[in-house]
C-alpha cells in the first residue's frame, strides 16, 4: 500500500526595503522551509502571504501599506512583518483582516503566526534546506549582516526606535555563514548592518576561536578573515571611524574589494549638527586622500540629504564646493522627507519643496559629471567583470569592483559568448557614459 503524503501549505514573500531587510527575509524562509513549508512564486498559490515592510520615510510606509493592501486583495491571508510592524495599530486600523504583526527581526514570532495561519499538515515531508540557507538574490552574491540595530541618535532616523541599539553577531558565527555561503556558490560577499564600523563594540570587541587561533569582533579583523574565503568581500554602511585607516591596506592588497560605502549625508557643518552627527569633512578630505594614496584605485560611494530644515543656500553651496574637492565615485541623494517620531520634524526653517527639488536636481547633475570623467578615464583600461546577467548570445551584464548590486552602475558586455552568471571575467573597457560602462571580455 502506498501512502500519499498531503502537500505542505505554501508561503509567499513580498519583500520591502533595504539590504538588511532582505536578510531578515532570507532567514524567514530559510526557516519556514526547514519547518517544511513550500514557497509560492504568487499569490494565487499561496496559503499564506508574507509582507515585510520598510517603516523609515513616510513614503517607504505608503508603499509597504500599498503592498498590505494588494496582498489582502489578491490572497486574504496575510501576516506582515519588518520595520512597519512597530506600527501595529496603524496597520490593524487600516487592514483589521491582516492575520497578525510583528516587529523587525522577530524571527520567532512571525515563524509562530504562519504556523497559526497554515499549520502543517501531519507527517508533513520535510524537504531539506541549501546548506547556505534560502536566498532571495542571485546565487552568486549574497548580503552578509554582521549586526543590527545602531548607537547613533541622527534627527532625521528613527532606525534605533525600531531596530533597537547595536547588536553585533559573534564574528565565528559571521564567518561560518560566510563559509557555507562560498560554498554554495557566492562569490561576493556584501557586508551590510546599520554601522559596520561600530561591528563588536557592544561584545567589547572581545575574541572567539576561529580556525586553531583566535578572531576579534572587530570589523578590521572581520574584514581580514572574510577577505581568505576567496569570494569579493564589499564593505557597505562604514562610517568613516578612525581604525577604518586600518582597512585600506587590505584593498590594496586585494583581501577586500577597494570599495566603500561611506553616509555621509552632508558637508555643512551646521547642517551636520542638525542632523546630530559629527562635523569633520575637513579631515575627511584628508583621509579620502591618504586612502587614494594607499590604494590609488578605491572607490567611494556615499548618500547625501538635501532641503534638510534650516539649510540654506549657503550650506547647499558648501556641500557642492566640497562635492567637487571630494571626487566621490558614487553619490546618491534624498530629498528631506519628515518621518514621524524623528527629532529634525521640530527643526526650524523648513526648506519648500520646489526648492529641495532644484537642489537635488544641481547635485545630481554635478555628481553625474564626476562620475562620467572618472569612468571616461577608464577607457582603454583591463577590469574584473561579475557577470550578472548573459543572454546566451553574446550579450551580457554585469558590474566591476566599483559598482555594488542594484545601486551602482554596470558593465554591459559585447562578443560574451560562453559567460554565465557568476562568472568573473577580464575585460577591456571600450566606452563610458555617465554611469555605466562599455566593453568586451578578453580571449
Amino acid at each position: 500500500m502506498v501512502t500519499t503524503l498531503p502537500s505542505p501549505p505554501k508561503v509567499g514573500m513580498v519583500s520591502l526595503g533595504c539590504p538588511k531587510a532582505l536578510v531578515d527575509s532570507e532567514r524567514i524562509l530559510t526557516k519556514l522551509r526547514s519547518d517544511g513549508y513550500a514557497l509560492s512564486p504568487d499569490y494565487d498559490q499561496a496559503d499564506v502571504v508574507l509582507v515585510n515592510t520598510c517603516g523609515f520615510l513616510d513614503s517607504a510606509k505608503e508603499e509597504s501599506l500599498a503592498a498590505i493592501g494588494e496582498a489582502i486583495a489578491e490572497n486574504g491571508r496575510v501576516v506582515v512583518t519588518g520595520c512597519m510592524g512597530k506600527e501595529a495599530d496603524l496597520i490593524r486600523e487600516r487592514f483589521p483582516e491582516v492575520l497578525a504583526v510583528t516587529g523587525p527581526h522577530q524571527y520567532e514570532q512571525v515563524v509562530g503566526a504562519v504556523h497559526e495561519a497554515a499549520p502543517m499538515p501531519p507527517n508533513a515531508f520535510l524537504n531539506l534546506v541549501p546548506e547556505g540557507g534560502l536566498k532571495l538574490t542571485p546565487r552568486h552574491y549574497s548580503y552578509l549582516k554582521i549586526s543590527e540595530g545602531c548607537n547613533h541618535r541622527c534627527s532625521f532616523c528613527i532606525i534605533p526606535s525600531i531596530r533597537g541599539d547595536l547588536a553585533s553577531r559573534r564574528p565565528d558565527a559571521v564567518l561560518r555563514e560566510a563559509e557555507k555561503l562560498v560554498a554554495a556558490g557566492t562569490r561576493e560577499l556584501l557586508v551590510i548592518s546599520q554601522d559596520t564600523s561600530a561591528y563588536g563594540v557592544d561584545l567589547k570587541h572581545g575574541s572567539w576561536p576561529w580556525k586553531g587561533g583566535e578572531v576579534r569582533a572587530h570589523m578590521t579583523d572581520l574584514a581580514l578573515e572574510l577577505g581568505k574565503l576567496g569570494a569579493w568581500v564589499r564593505l557597505h554602511y562604514v562610517y568613516p571611524y578612525p581604525h577604518v585607516d586600518k582597512v585600506i591596506p587590505l584593498m590594496a592588497e586585494r583581501l577586500v574589494l577597494p570599495y566603500l560605502d561611506i553616509p555621509f549625508q552632508h558637508a555643512s557643518p551646521k547642517v551636520l549638527k542638525a542632523m546630530n552627527r559629527p562635523a569633520n569633512e575637513a579631515k575627511v578630505l584628508e583621509r579620502l586622500k591618504g586612502w587614494r594614496e594607499i590604494c590609488p584605485d578605491i572607490t567611494i560611494r556615499s548618500s547625501f540629504v538635501v532641503g534638510f530644515p534650516g539649510e540654506t543656500e549657503e550650506d547647499f553651496q558648501y556641500l557642492m564646493d566640497w562635492l567637487e574637492e571630494a571626487q566621490l565615485d558614487r553619490v546618491g541623494a534624498f530629498r528631506f522627507e519628515p518621518v514621524e517620531g524623528a527629532a529634525a520634524n521640530a527643526l526650524p526653517g523648513a526648506v519648500p519643496e520646489e526648492v529641495k527639488e532644484e537642489r537635488y536636481a544641481r547635485l545630481m547633475e554635478k555628481t553625474a559629471a564626476i562620475s562620467a570623467a572618472k569612468l571616461q578615464a577608464k577607457i582603454g583600461r583591463t577590469i574584473d567583470v561579475i557577470i550578472d546577467l548573459a543572454d546566451g548570445e553574446g550579450g551580457a551584464t554585469g558590474r566591476s569592483k566599483a559598482d555594488a548590486p542594484e545601486i551602482d552602475g554596470e558593465v554591459h558586455l559585447r562578443d560574451a559568448h560562453g559567460v554565465g552568471q557568476g562568472d568573473i571575467v577580464r575585460v577591456l573597457v571600450e566606452d563610458a557614459d555617465e554611469h555605466d560602462l562599455y566593453g568586451v571580455p578578453l580571449a
